[in-house]
């Protein structure tokens, strides 16, 4: 069984739609895949649609990614299997999405007032999915299709990266927060790629205490050293270990897809359905 565990879409900041991603994972023989747009969750019923109509034999895993902010870090948590119509959830997906387009909004006047782009709310809104999640990516693309850089790379280094004079910080919940509801929701929220995170060690063992019940060890960024240090982390907290490639988008570099290409073992697979229905008997 192959599998990844952590995939983006157009709802987000990825480049394929819900079909385009069922398409290429089957193409690179996934078995397993589950969609984590950032705070929302808009995919899930668009790739399940797909795959009934056109009788695919692949597993849909429903799943979001959190964005939070925590001590000056962005800590990003997983969740699996939330229950979509829970009050407390819906609250955050829409606080989150609130709180996208304001801080859009606020970057848009600046780089109007400081940088004199004219760019309009409009032009980054078409870059993403109906109602799905406003990110840096698309206004780097935005940023730089008016012409005020000459690429995206650039675009982040001179106006969203977080010392820029007209970047302004996402207002969001605590990690602590998207982990307590995700609980609620009857979800499985997990550490995502703990390697960007400094306090990463300690705030696993903090939000342990929240109700985290996984760590995601295997990542594209996280070398065999990394998996080996977080997955002996996920067994001293009595956590499960989750795994994805964290896929956007197919590598610029002569196409190459990047899905399912990091290593995760069958048994994360296992173990994440067990933790499912613990939960399930638990409620």
């Amino acid at each position: 069984m192959k599998i990844d565990l952590h995939i983006h879409t157009t709802y987000s900041d990825g480049m394929l739609s819900p079909i385009e991603i069922v398409d290429t994972a089957l193409s690179v023989g996934l078995d397993v895949i589950a969609l984590t747009d950032h705070d929302n969750v808009l995919s899930h019923n668009i790739a399940q649609d797909y795959i009934n109509q056109k009788g695919y034999n692949l597993e849909v895993i429903p799943g979001v990614e959190i964005n939070t902010i925590y001590k000056g870090y962005e800590v990003h948590i997983l969740g699996y299997f939330m229950d979509k119509n829970n009050k407390a959830f819906n609250e955050l997906l829409v606080y989150q999405q609130k709180a996208r387009i304001e801080q859009t909004h606020k970057i848009i006047e600046l780089l109007n007032k400081k940088e004199g782009l004219r760019i309009k709310f409009e032009d980054i809104q078409k870059l993403v999915a109906p109602r799905g999640s406003i990110g840096r990516p698309h206004i780097a693309r935005a940023i730089t299709s008016c012409g005020g850089s000459a690429n995206i790379m650039e675009a982040y280094a001179k106006f969203i990266n977080n010392n820029s004079e007209v970047y302004v910080e996402r207002k969001t919940v605590s990690p602590h927060d998207a982990v307590e509801i995700i609980n609620e929701a009857g979800g499985i929220p997990v550490f995502a790629h703990p390697i960007d995170v400094d306090i990463a060690d300690s705030l696993a063992k903090e939000l342990a205490n929240y109700g985290l019940r996984g760590i995601e060890a295997y990542h594209r960024k996280h070398s065999p050293a990394a998996v080996e240090h977080f997955s002996t982390l996920a067994e001293e907290y009595g956590l499960i270990v989750t795994g994805g490639s964290d896929f956007h988008v197919p590598s610029l570099n002569h196409g190459t897809i990047l899905m399912g290409k990091n290593f995760v073992p069958e048994w994360i697979y296992d173990k994440l359905i067990q933790e499912k229905r613990r939960i399930e008997l638990a409620n």
